[in-house]
C-alpha cells in the first residue's frame, strides 16, 4: 500500500447543516447524490450521512462519541490565522473545545468540534511550512 490518503469521509447526522458549517468556514464544494466533496489540497473531504457511510463499511452506527480518537489538523501560515479561524468557527456554531494557545513545539493551536463532533485542529508550526499550494511536508527530525 502506498503512503497516501485520498479521501476522508466524514459521517454526519445532517447533510444540509454539515454542508452549511463548512461553507461558513470558507469551504467551496460540489453535492452529487446526497454527498458533498470538498477539495482540500492533494485529497477530498467528503460529508456523507452516518447511516449510509456505516452501511457502506458493514459496520454498525452506534452514534456519535464523543471523541473517537481521531483529529483533522488544519496548518495556517501564520499565527494570527490561528486566532482568526478558531473566531469563525465559533461563529459558524462549531463547540471551541480548547482555545487557542503556545504548544510544546513552538507553535500556537487550537481545537473545535464540527455540528457533528469531528474534532478540529487550527495550528500555526513553523517547523511545517506550507507550500503555494496548501501540502506540508513531514521535516526531517533526525531520526529513523
Amino acid at each position: 500500500m502506498e503512503q497516501r490518503l485520498s479521501l476522508i469521509t466524514l459521517g454526519v447526522a445532517d447533510l444540509a447543516r454539515s454542508r452549511d458549517f463548512y461553507r461558513q468556514l470558507g469551504w467551496q464544494g460540489q453535492e452529487v447524490e446526497q454527498t458533498v466533496f470538498f477539495q482540500a489540497g492533494g485529497l477530498a473531504v467528503v460529508l456523507w450521512a452516518r447511516q449510509s457511510l456505516a452501511e457502506d463499511a458493514g459496520v454498525e452506527d452506534r452514534g456519535a462519541a464523543w471523541f473517537a480518537g481521531v483529529a483533522l489538523a488544519h496548518n495556517v501560515r501564520e499565527r494570527a490565522e490561528v486566532d482568526q479561524l478558531m473566531s469563525a468557527a465559533a461563529r459558524a456554531g462549531a463547540q471551541v473545545t480548547q482555545p487557542a494557545r503556545d504548544t510544546s513545539y513552538g507553535g500556537y493551536a487550537g481545537y473545535f468540534t464540527d455540528p457533528d463532533g469531528h474534532l478540529w485542529e487550527i495550528a500555526w508550526n513553523p517547523g511545517f511550512p506550507i507550500a503555494a499550494d496548501g501540502t506540508i511536508t513531514v521535516p526531517n527530525f533526525g531520526t529513523a
